[in-house]
């Protein structure tokens, strides 16, 4: 298996006065998670929270071999963390409504699993070629995939932070499974919707270019995203794979 180098890098933003963001880096595991948080200040916290601590229990106390395993895991990280959250939510009023958007990333043997709920995205930069390999759970994506606005439209639709699936929100939750397997020299970014909300795919691409370290990178996105605002919290993961 190349090894995979890592960087994670979260940012409270310019207009809030907490981070609601959550991540996490286990490159022993092949493990890399993110959560934003939503359902207000402390709430938002408590559930991405949740669901960092939770992935990284699941994978600390089992390791899968196979594919199978693996997605096994990985589900079992989200349908757990979903539970958790929902009962935590109940035990404390307070955080009634709390859930979060999440990504759960696992490498192994020259293969990936990735569990995606939400509008937090990932991305993979390979040869020169920047995609994304998430679909949004919202509104706004809902209605680009029926025709019924444009790409130009969405990005200042009124309605383009209304969710249709997050972590914690109902008994029965969905968790989009992708797997793949990558190539020495890809780059994969895991990151929250401070950063796309705010920076085009081409500037994101811009900076995973011309940026030599990962650290460099993670820090010119984020800067990206202040510089165009910081309306939201900001958190990447650059997860590469060496030749």
């Amino acid at each position: 298996m190349s090894k995979i180098i890592s960087f994670g890098m979260s940012d409270v933003g310019l207009k809030r006065y907490n981070n609601e963001d959550a991540f996490v880096l286990k490159p022993g595991l092949g493990l890399f998670a993110l959560a934003d948080g939503m359902g207000g200040p402390a709430s938002g916290e408590v559930a991405s929270r949740i669901f960092i601590e939770t992935a990284s229990g699941v994978f600390s106390a089992a390791r899968g071999e196979s594919r199978q395993e693996i997605v096994g895991l990985v589900q079992n990280a989200f349908l757990l963390a979903n539970n958790r959250i929902l009962n935590s939510a109940k035990e404390n009023p307070q955080h009634h409504g709390m859930g979060c958007t999440a990504e759960l990333m696992v490498f192994y043997n020259r293969s990936y699993v990735l569990g995606h709920v939400g509008d937090s995205r990932t991305y993979l930069f390979r040869q020169g070629r920047f995609s994304q390999i998430t679909r949004d759970h919202s509104l706004v994506q809902d209605q680009l995939d029926h025709g019924l606005i444009t790409p130009d439209e969405a990005g200042n639709h009124p309605l383009r932070h209304v969710i249709l699936r997050a972590v914690g929100v109902d008994e029965a939750s969905a968790v989009d499974i992708i797997r793949g397997e990558y190539m020495p020299g890809d780059l994969f970014l895991i990151c929250s919707d401070g950063l796309t909300d705010m920076v085009e795919d081409a500037s994101i691409q811009e900076a995973l270019s011309l940026n030599p370290g990962l650290d460099q990178k993670a820090e010119k996105l984020i800067g990206l995203a202040k510089s165009a605002g910081g309306n939201d919290n900001i958190t990447v993961i650059l997860c590469e794979a060496l030749p």
